[in-house]
């Protein structure tokens, strides 16, 4: 692959690759699927695209990059995006990791298409690692080809940048590069694979460690790995706990806990569903990872899965991801024994999860209807009741929260008509006698409960639009923007990733963004449900 310098601004990013130099690596340097030991990476070089071509860039990540617009719209950007030059710098690799895939352990997974380019360090001292999605095999890639299609990347791209801007812990996406050649895609799962756009998605994110990565180790019985890249961890990402010690690594796992809870909670307060909640696919700093089979909940649904494999046993459904998140911290703390050996230290540990997600949850609750504070015992029976009047009448929650908010308690009783009308327009079926009742009796309660508040109706409605967004990636927009950048036509793909930057912002031109899912899209591939084929 030609690395030569071509006096592009990306030979200048300052490149420390900090993980290469400090961690063990595969000593076998050449690129062919095997089982890797004592190693916490392989070098692996990205497969030239034949024909790059840009379709769109976040001007936010490439700013954290130091990178101007001019550099991100270069041919050169493309190619080194897009896997078809190593800027000055760059040390290509894919790392190595294990995982519980479905609650069963599935020995080792690693970057079976995801090659890091390397860590850089911007002006402010910042580190990102850039990693490149979809840009061919591995030594990690198992029967795959490692290339991904447009569509998922489009999908992770747009995701990884709406997240970012709901307030919620995630990697970032910096580009979405069309490579110009055809990947087969079995999208169903039915045998029937078809071509499709190949695509690469440059993801960029302080460290794209998983859980996983101790996984591994423990597994194999390389204590001596597993100290090193926990060592190694704490140090670079975690330099505030201290120096790695016993009792450091304890606070630095509690810390996990605490971040992963933290990160639950937001995903529940947008509506999001990761869909493949695997051990592989959790991020050490507690950041959304792994933009797959996700989707948002439009009717309230807590057992909605958006993935096809786990249609069955909805272990990832979006009322049960904090349950998984604990599960799978469980297994972490598993993994990192052998270096503790202090079991009830680190059940002590684990407890700082349920510890903040619940008072997480509460906050946040307190905070989306517009409450001063959460009274536990009355506000409880407040929100249980809320979600089974969602769910009964199949409610948008997205639309729901949002203009709740514009409901006047001013105009006391008559403030009723006004939910009724607003529960009408937010479901998706009519709502039935039984439903109106169940709404009734809600609303009244609410209505008391936020009155004795006493906020001014301005005041309640400003603190509710900041927790509860107008805008968010709906699957069908997503899906509608994949429509047309298949057919070379990028320019939904800009029109949602500018929408998105200000999701709790109202934007008097796009209303049509901030609707119910039409019925076209109920059950349409892409807009429902999708599988893990990308």
């Amino acid at each position: 692959m030609p690395t030569e310098n071509d006096n592009s601004a990306l030979d200048n990013l300052n490149f420390d690759n900090r993980f290469v130099r400090e961690l063990p690596g595969d000593p076998e340097p050449d690129n062919f699927r095997r089982q890797v030991y004592s190693a916490c990476y392989s070098w692996a070089l990205p497969t030239p695209a034949k024909q790059p071509r840009l379709v769109a860039y976040s001007r936010e990540v490439a700013d954290d990059l130091d990178l101007s617009a001019a550099s991100c719209e270069s041919e050169d950007f493309c190619r080194v995006f897009a896997g078809s030059r190593l800027a000055k710098g760059m040390e290509a690799y894919a790392m190595c990791y294990g995982g519980h895939q479905f609650g069963h352990w599935a020995g080792q997974l690693g970057d079976g298409r995801a090659i890091n380019l390397g860590e850089v360090v911007n002006s402010r001292r910042q580190r990102y690692t850039l990693q490149l999605k979809g840009a061919g095999v591995t030594p990690y890639s198992r029967s795959a080809d490692g290339l991904a299609v447009l569509r998922s990347s489009i999908r992770e791209f747009l995701c990884s940048e709406a997240m970012h801007h709901l307030g919620v812990p995630t990697t970032r996406a910096l580009s979405v590069i069309l490579t110009g050649q055809q990947v087969a895609r079995d999208m169903f799962y039915d045998g029937n694979p078809q071509l499709e756009a190949g695509a690469v998605v440059c993801r960029v994110a302080q460290s794209f460690t998983r859980f996983g990565s101790f996984q591994i180790f423990t597994a194999r019985d390389d204590l001596d790995s597993l100290k090193k890249l926990v060592d190694y961890t704490i140090r670079t990402d975690f330099p505030e706990l201290g120096e790695p010690s016993i009792p450091v690594y304890l606070r630095w796992f509690e810390e996990v806990c605490r971040k992963t809870a933290e990160m639950i909670v937001h995903w529940q307060r947008v509506g999001f569903v990761h869909g493949v909640m695997n051990t592989d696919n959790m991020s050490i700093l507690g950041l959304t990872i792994d933009y797959g089979p996700y989707g948002w909940l439009e009717n309230y649904d807590p057992d909605w899965t958006p993935n096809t494999t786990d249609a069955q046993g909805r272990r990832y459904r979006f009322g049960n991801q904090p349950k998984i998140a604990y599960w799978n911290l469980v297994q972490l703390a598993n993994a990192l024994y052998p270096l503790i050996m202090r079991a009830e230290s680190l059940q002590q540990a684990l407890l700082a999860y349920t510890e903040t997600y619940d008072a997480g949850w509460q906050a946040m609750m307190a905070a989306k209807l517009g409450l001063l504070a959460f009274t536990p015992g009355e506000d409880e029976a407040l929100t249980s009741n809320l979600f089974q009047l969602l769910q009964a009448a199949e409610t948008d929650m997205t639309l729901f929260f949002r203009q709740l908010a514009d409901i006047d308690f001013t105009l006391g009783s008559d403030s009723l008509p006004a939910f009724l009308l607003l529960m009408q327009q937010t479901s998706y079926e009519p709502l039935n006698d039984d439903t109106v009742e169940l709404a009734k009796a809600w609303f009244v309660s609410y209505r008391s409960r936020s009155q004795r508040d006493g906020q001014p109706q301005q005041a309640r409605r400003a603190a509710m639009n900041a927790a509860n967004p107008k805008y968010v990636l709906r699957n069908y927009l997503a899906q509608m923007a994949i429509d047309q950048a298949e057919q070379g036509d990028f320019a939904m793909v800009w029109e949602l990733l500018d929408l998105l930057r200000n999701p709790y912002s109202e934007q008097a031109d796009k209303a049509d963004f901030a609707a119910k899912r039409p019925d076209w899209a109920k059950q349409r591939a892409g807009c429902s449900t999708l599988s893990c084929s990308s």
